[in-house]
C-alpha cells in the first residue's frame, strides 16, 4: 500500500452536525473526548485538516499532553506529529501578503498551524494559489506542494506523505474533505464522538458533505465498538471501513 493508514476522527451532535450553521468551530467534544483525541494524535505520524478548517480556525494540531509528547520522543519519534493542510487556494491575505496596489505585506498568517510545535508542516494546494503565496509559506519552513489545477489531488497527497515516511494520518475535518476521502476509498478507520446536543440547520456541516453517495455506492462500515464515553451522555463509536475488492 503506497499510502499511510488513514483514520478519520470527528465529534458530532446527535443530529450529525460537526459544527453549527455559523461555522465557527462550535464546541462539541467533552473533556474526556478531548483527552482521547490527544492520545490519538500522539499515536500517528501526521494530523490533517481541509481548507475551511485550516483557514477559518487556524488549528494547532499538536499533542497537548507533555507526557504523551515525552513518550513519542522516547520512541524516537518527533515530539508532535506532522501537520498537514489541504486547501484548494490560499488567499494572499492568509499568506501575510496583499496585492501591491493595496499596501504592504501584513500580519502573521496561520500562526497556530505554522508555529505551534515543534512539528513538520506540509501544505498541499493547487495551481490556483499564486506563486508568491507558495514562496511565502516556504520561507516559514513549511513543505509546500501544488498538486492539481483546481482541486488538490488527494491520492497524490497521501502518496507524497508515504514517501516522506509517514505511515499513519489522523484526519480531523472538515465534512467536504472527509466525503471526498470516502469517495476515493482512502479511509481505513472512523471514530465518532456523538455528543448529546442538537444543532440543526440545513447549512450546518455534517461528517460527510459533498455531493453524497447513491445507495449502491455508499461506503460500508464494520462496527468495531460502541461505548458510553463520559458522564455527559456522550457515545464513542469505532468503525473499520469495508474496502470491497
Amino acid at each position: 500500500m503506497n499510502r499511510p493508514r488513514i483514520l478519520v476522527n470527528v465529534a458530532m451532535t446527535a443530529d450529525g452536525k460537526i459544527d453549527s450553521a455559523a461555522r465557527k468551530g462550535a464546541a462539541i467534544s467533552s473533556i474526556p473526548d478531548k483527552a482521547r483525541v490527544d492520545r490519538l494524535r500522539a499515536s500517528v505520524g501526521a494530523v490533517l485538516v481541509g481548507g475551511r478548517t485550516l483557514l477559518n480556525e487556524d488549528p494547532k494540531l499538536t499533542v497537548k499532553s507533555a507526557e504523551l509528547r515525552a513518550e513519542r520522543l522516547r520512541k524516537g519519534w518527533p515530539e508532535n506529529p506532522a501537520k498537514v493542510g489541504v486547501v484548494s487556494e490560499i488567499p494572499f491575505a492568509r499568506a501575510g501578503l496583499v496585492p501591491a496596489q493595496e499596501g504592504r505585506p501584513q500580519g502573521s498568517p496561520l500562526q497556530n498551524f505554522l508555529s505551534s510545535g515543534p512539528a513538520q508542516v506540509y501544505l498541499f494546494t493547487t495551481r490556483c494559489t499564486a506563486p508568491e503565496v507558495l514562496a511565502r509559506f516556504e520561507t516559514t519552513g513549511a513543505t509546500v506542494h501544488a498538486m492539481g489545477q483546481e482541486r488538490v489531488d488527494l491520492v497524490a497527497v497521501f502518496r507524497s506523505l508515504h514517501e516522506a515516511g509517514i505511515r499513519s494520518v489522523l484526519v480531523e475535518g472538515g465534512g467536504t474533505l472527509i466525503a471526498e476521502l470516502f469517495r476515493l476509498g482512502l479511509v481505513d478507520e472512523l471514530t465518532i464522538y456523538i455528543a448529546p446536543k442538537i444543532f440543526g440547520g440545513i447549512s450546518a456541516p455534517t461528517l460527510a458533505d459533498g455531493h453524497g453517495f447513491l445507495p449502491n455506492q455508499a461506503p460500508g462500515l464494520k462496527l468495531e465498538s460502541v461505548e458510553k464515553f463520559d458522564d455527559e451522555g456522550g457515545i464513542l463509536v469505532h468503525y473499520f471501513v469495508d474496502h470491497k475488492e
